[in-house]
């Protein structure tokens, strides 16, 4: 026997040698959606350090700005299952259980001062981290403090340590950072803050409220944004309809639990039996008998197929521009003002909701990437080239991968670019102008209250 020998492989299943990105032509079917795996991915359960793309760039380049939305963390569901004894997990903070964090102690201690920091309106009554014996509905669990410790310390190694984003004198004025009212968006944007930060200081912190969680602010009257919204939530009402096998599993489950089957649907029960699956605790059972995992596996791929037909049927997408047009906009501006010069708020932090992430990855054209797992985060990177400084480039990351490319607006830029990102120009007429195309109108107010053709 011959033994040869091959090149490791790595987790995401690339070989660690190759660099040559080869596109095998597909001769197969894709694969079956494997809702269990899935159902894993989405948990996103601290374990192995994560390797990430965030930072990279030529030499010459220089890290300008860095604007990050974060999806909050893992939390209790926010739906019960009626009849049931919910699920039992404990939202204490103990550093001694897992996962862990080597911070998580520290992170506490600061936590429990904090009166000097300034937060908007109804932030200030929010607690600063978890704190019940039983979670409460919706409530940050340990393991989403610990994914976003994780997440602050993984940008820290690259924005801080590595390419000196904030100076060594930064003020609250290098910071812009903006959460939804949620205690659960709060302590994400602050276990994240605690870990990123040089330094942890609450008078450098302000925290701006933000009602809405399209993140729209002074710009959210859009009727065609919410008929576009109306006509998807159809389209998925028509789709579950359809599907006799996941209609055959309510029945079912509605059994067990005694319940009527419309009532156990309007439960969501995908959203309470996510949280026994990513805890590791039995489903739950009654005198009738037991949900199980079959239950789980039909209700989770029909999530997964939704949201597969929802990227084809493009109603989703048309109602994705309208509603993140005012956030994106925003983050132009931004980035339009430090490429002149402008040295404030370099770093951004947007503490946000799957709602609030999923239709900006739509509206970009990123049509491969997963649903937002639990403290999913999004980043926009800005940087200078160092041979031409009045050039500026942008670079997009998405849970650590690079997706510039997979963009609308800067999918042919690469085949011509010998550099490995965006032109920022492309993303300021994508913002500005091109959104607005598919509504035949030039405006975010024209698109928004013009009726569709």
């Amino acid at each position: 026997v011959h033994l040869i020998p091959v090149n490791p492989v790595r987790e995401d299943g690339l070989n660690a040698k190759s660099r040559k990105r080869i596109l095998p032509e597909v001769l197969t079917e894709p694969p079956a959606i494997d809702p269990v795996h899935e159902a894993r991915v989405y948990c996103n359960v601290p374990s192995i350090a994560e390797r990430s793309m965030e930072g990279h760039a030529p030499h010459y380049f220089k890290l300008v700005s860095v604007q990050v939305l974060i999806r909050h963390g893992d939390r209790y569901p926010l739906y019960a299952i009626p009849k049931t004894k919910r699920p039992d997990i404990d939202c204490m903070l103990v550093p001694s259980r897992k996962p862990s964090h080597p911070q998580l102690e520290a992170f506490i201690k600061h936590m429990s001062k904090g009166s000097a920091a300034q937060m908007d309106g109804s932030l200030s009554s929010l607690p600063h981290f978890p704190s019940h014996s039983l979670c409460e509905m919706g409530e940050l669990t340990q393991t989403g403090v610990v994914q976003h410790l994780r997440n602050g310390q993984l940008l820290r190694e690259i924005y801080i340590n590595k390419h000196k984003l904030l100076p060594g004198d930064w003020t609250a004025k290098h910071l812009y950072l903006e959460t939804t009212g949620k205690s659960r968006t709060l302590q994400s944007a602050l276990a994240l803050l605690y870990t990123f930060l040089p330094d942890f200081d609450w008078k450098k912190i302000a925290l701006r409220h933000q009602w809405s969680t399209i993140f729209c602010s002074g710009s959210c009257d859009c009727p065609m944004r919410n008929h576009y919204l109306e006509e998807e939530q159809r389209r998925q009402y028509s789709l579950r309809v359809k599907n006799s096998n996941l209609e055959k599993i309510y029945v079912d489950m509605a059994k067990i639990v005694g319940i009527p089957t419309r009532q156990l649907r309007a439960s969501n029960p995908i959203d309470s039996l996510l949280c026994y699956f990513c805890h590791n605790v039995s489903f739950p059972c009654t005198k009738a008998g037991c949900i199980g995992m079959e239950h789980f596996k039909v209700i989770k791929r029909h999530q997964l197929e939704d949201e597969r037909e929802r990227q084809e049927k493009k109603l989703y997408f048309l109602y994705a521009l309208l509603a993140t047009h005012p956030l994106l906009n925003q983050t132009v501006n931004r980035l339009q003002r430090i490429a002149e010069g402008k040295k404030e708020e370099v770093f951004v932090l947007y503490s946000a909701h799957d709602v609030t992430l999923s239709p900006v990855l739509s509206a970009l054209g990123i049509t491969e990437a997963r649903f937002p797992r639990f403290a999913a985060r999004l980043v926009f990177e800005l940087w200078q080239d160092g041979k031409r400084p009045k050039e500026h480039f942008i670079r997009i990351l998405y849970n650590g991968a690079d997706v510039t490319f997979q963009t609308s607006f800067c999918k042919d830029h690469y085949k011509r670019s010998s550099k490995p990102m965006c032109p920022l120009e492309k993303f300021v007429s994508f913002v500005k102008r091109d959104m607005f195309l598919i509504f035949n109108s030039t405006s975010y107010y024209d698109a928004c209250h013009r009726r569709a053709l």
